[in-house]
Formats: C-alpha cells, structure tokens, sequence
C-alpha cells in the first residue's frame, strides 16, 4: 500500500515485519540506526527471532548497566571539612582596585552614604522605628537640631537595650540617678511621648571619631584595629557624609583580599597559629531568663553574649541587635523565658524574614583558618566570633563537643592544661586557661534556681540542644577589632591597644546596673 504522503529522498525507509514474518513498506521514515546489542528489542530481526519472547534467565545473561557507575563521586568528609577551612572567595581581580596598595583607597570609596538622622527632641519610638526598619549600618546619627549637619552622639542597638532596662525596672540607679530612672519609667508605662534628650544620661557614650572621607584607608585601619566601631566621614565643609563599619571594612577585605597579597596570604594561617582573641570571655547559662543577658550586656558593654550549658558548650548567641523583638508589649513575657528558648525565637523570626529556616554558627576552633573565621563573620554580620574547643587538632576534623567537668553557674571555669596548650604554638609555654564567667541568674526571674556548690547535677551538653550538635566548649573568642588589629599590624601600622577603647566602653556603660557581678569576677578587665 503506497503512503499518503511523500517521502524526502535523503530518508532510508525500513522494513517492517508483520506477526507473520513478512516485509511491508507500512511505517514512519527513520534514520538507520546503529547496530542493536543483544540486550535490545529484537522487533526488526526475522520473524521467527521476533516471535521469541526472551526469558527472564535470557535477560540477567546482559543487565543493563548500573547508574551508579555514571555517579559523579561524593566529597569525602576530609574534603568537605577542607572546603569550610578554605572557603572560596574572589579570586577575580576588581579593576578598580587592581594594582593599589590598599593604604591608598580613599575612605569615601567603602563608606555607606546612607545616613539616617534624628534630633535630640525626636521621640525614643520614631528613632527606634528607624534603627530596625532597613538600616544597614545599624545606627542613627542624633544632631542638635534638625538643621545641623553635625552629630552629636548616636542611637543604637545598645541604647535601645539601656533604655528597656530603665523602662522595665531591671536598672538599679544610684541614690543620683533615682528620680530621673523613676521618671523615665513612668512616662514609658503612661504612653507619654519621650525624647532622645531625655536619656542621653543613661546612654553608653560611643566615641565619636570623624574623618574627612578622602582620606587613605590606613587611618581607618589604625582606628578600628584600637577599638573603634564606626567612622563618620566628613566633606569639605565637615558635614557627615557616610559612615564606615568595621563590619563594611572586612567585608571589603574578604571580597577584594586577591588585589592584596599581605592580606591574603593571612588568610591561610589558623587562629592558634596567628595567636589573636581573648581566653577572657563572660558567657550566660541556656537555661537563665533572657532579662540577665541583657542585663549582662548593658552591664560589661558588651553587644552579644555567649550562651552555653552546664559544660560551657555553646548553645547559641544573643546580640544587643535582638533586642528588636522585644519592642512590642506582646513580647515582654520573653523577658522571663530562658535565653535558649529566646534562640528558638530568633531563629524563627530569621525564617519568616528569609523564607528558609536557619541556624547561623557563631563558633570556630583554634584550628580554623582565618579565612574559615572572616567567612563566617560577613555571613552573619557579626562582630565576634566564639572559640570552642575541637575533638580533634587535626584540621580535617569537624569540631564536636567535649564533654568536660560541669561547673555551677556564678563560678569561674578554668579549661584543662591539655586544651590551654592546644591555642599555643608548639615548643611555648601555655598561657593560663581559659577565664569564663557565668553570672549568677537573678533569684527573682530564674527558673530552674542555679544548683549550690555543694550539689551535683546532670551537665546537659550541647549536643541535647537543638542545632548545637557540633559546638564544643567555650575558650575564646576572636572579634573584628582583632582582625582589623593584625591586618593593620601586617601592613606596619601601630594601632593602640583595644584594651583601652574596651575598658572605656566599660567605665561608660552606666554604673547602677551593676548589681551582682563584681563579687564573682576574676581577672576580667578586657571586654569584648
């Protein structure tokens, strides 16, 4: 039977059989194909072949091959632990910087121009409105008037967490400062208005240090590897034109650190190695209500905290920026719940923020590269990063929790000579352990009571928490003052000893919300 439509030349048309074996030009023009192994249909061979229904015995003789052996291999754990020591970062020179010498950037090329302003007479609601909304450099400049181009001090996370204090009657001022406390309190819970004027007295005075912006970067260095936070930059007619982070200035360095050999070769080096941070650390317990931690922050000038269990493995981390979610009288009740559950909380708000849930890593061990650390510090822009001990010195081991001695909370926990010797250098002397302090939690809030020297109790590791399955115990920490410190040393700068800026942070946070910590403190005068 002819076809109905003709057929391109070019085609090879093929027979088919019929089930009795006879050829019909009957079928759709193909392209012939290659030879058929044995494993294929057998359709187009003589029809007593075509007829044979192979067996299933006939069918194993040739199995089809296994996808397995198409697999791409997986990365071993060595390989994978390998790419969190060295994460990538970019390796493709940027024109702009291409062929210069970092000391010779201009400020105002990093700096971030959008500065949001506030005056004294501006209410603590409209400025907190604009510290949390979309602020990338997490503070509000304060001038005089709502002319001035000139700051007079700031508004930030710290603020904010002084200024719940006051309002939730957790300060305890000084015979001085009573009536001004009792005051603030009251006009808070009358849901009268209150300026920024009125609690500039109960504020942590940051230092305010401006430069103009065309200056170099080395001055810049200079200063945040003291303990400077922030630059203002100024023009020509010394207006605040910008503002410059220590965040923003590493973030700069880890994208851009291929257009700088002395930095990048930094990079490769392990913390134990490069020997920066601090083994004097304060810490609060998972089960401590949340009021203690803020307590404790606005106390020693700290922004975030450390939380661990009972065996001082860290379980999580509470920052002065959190204080967010708790603007709202709904949220007040978390003041009373656990730090750990206050995590729970964070976590959450992040994923409905984000769309995905997360659980950011705030630790790292003294085996880590600091290309390792810097990564994780511009991932989840902050500012400190705690360091635990590893189960292993070997770098390709991921760090997991040591179950060490429990110790009540309010003592002072010293780390095992074995872990003091891991942070040196081979061939030194070990320094002393590590000085952690866990504050005592406020009789009037805690929930369970923290268990007497004389008692025992179960050291709940960090491994039963949620997320907190590869911490490790508490040893150091490593901030962005002391990256930017030995950058800027690595460069022949001299910056000043951050000691100085920390304890001036100290002496400036207010006094009367000192209650119970001086009697359990030993040898802790430098503050991260």
């Amino acid at each position: 039977m002819d076809s109905d439509h003709p057929l391109d030349p070019s085609l090879t048309v093929l027979p088919t059989s019929d089930a009795n074996g006879s050829s019909s030009s009957l079928g759709a023009p193909t392209v012939s194909p290659p030879e058929r192994s044995n494993s294929q249909s057998s359709h187009h061979k003589p029809g007593h072949i075509a007829s044979h229904r192979q067996s299933f015995a006939e069918n194993q003789r040739h199995p089809p091959p296994s996808p397995r052996a198409h697999r791409h291999p997986s990365f071993t754990q060595q390989a994978i632990q390998e790419l969190l020591n060295h994460p990538p970062s970019n390796r493709h020179p940027n024109p702009r910087y291409a062929g210069r010498e970092w000391r010779d950037i201009a400020l105002g090329e990093l700096a971030s121009d959008e500065v949001r302003w506030v005056d004294l007479d501006t209410s603590i609601e409209d400025a907190t409105m604009l510290l949390v909304k979309n602020n990338p450099s997490n503070v509000v400049l304060v001038r005089e008037t709502p002319a001035s181009t000139t700051a007079v001090s700031t508004f930030d996370h710290n603020d904010l967490n002084a200024y719940l204090l006051v309002v939730l009657g957790l300060a305890k001022p000084d015979e001085e400062h009573v009536e001004l406390y009792d005051g603030i309190a009251k006009k808070a819970q009358s849901q009268t208005a209150i300026a920024l004027r009125e609690i500039q007295s109960i504020c942590r005075k940051e230092q305010l240090v401006a430069l103009p912006a065309d200056l170099t970067l080395d001055k810049a260095m200079e200063a945040f590897g003291s303990g400077i936070h922030r630059l203002l930059l100024t023009n020509q007619a010394s207006e605040v034109v910008g503002i410059l982070s220590q965040l923003r200035l590493l973030e700069f360095f880890w994208n851009e650190a291929v257009n700088f050999p002395v930095i990048d070769r930094l990079y490769g080096s392990v913390l134990r190695d490069l020997q920066i941070g601090t083994q004097q650390i304060i810490a609060i317990n998972a089960d401590a209500p949340l009021a203690d931690a803020l307590l404790l922050m606005n106390t020693e000038g700290l922004s975030s905290v450390a939380v661990v269990d009972h065996g001082l493995n860290v379980v999580g981390n509470i920052s002065t920026a959190d204080v967010r979610l708790l603007t709202s009288a709904a949220s007040l009740p978390l003041l009373k719940s656990s730090c750990m559950h206050f995590i729970s909380v964070i976590l959450s708000e992040r994923g409905v923020e984000r769309g995905r849930d997360s659980f950011p890593v705030f630790y790292v061990n003294p085996y880590s590269t600091l290309a390792h650390t810097v990564a994780k510090l511009v991932a989840t822009h902050s500012h400190r990063m705690w360091v635990v001990e590893s189960a292993s010195p070997s770098p390709s081991a991921p760090a997991t929790p040591l179950l060490q001695p429990s110790y009540p909370s309010g003592t002072l926990a010293s780390a095992p000579a074995a872990a003091s010797g891991a942070v040196t250098g081979a061939g030194s002397s070990p320094p002393p352990g590590p000085s952690i302090i866990v504050p005592p939690a406020t009789p009037a809030l805690s929930a369970p009571q923290s268990p007497l020297p004389g008692q025992s109790f179960v050291s709940v590791p960090s491994a039963a928490l949620p997320g907190a399955g590869l911490s490790g115990r508490l040893t150091g920490v490593v901030s962005l003052t002391d990256i930017l410190n030995l950058f800027a040393r690595s460069g022949g700068l001299h910056p000043s000893d951050p000691a100085e800026q920390r304890a001036r942070r100290r002496r400036s946070s207010s006094s009367s919300v000192r209650p119970n910590l001086e009697g359990g403190r030993v040898s802790l005068d430098v503050r991260r």
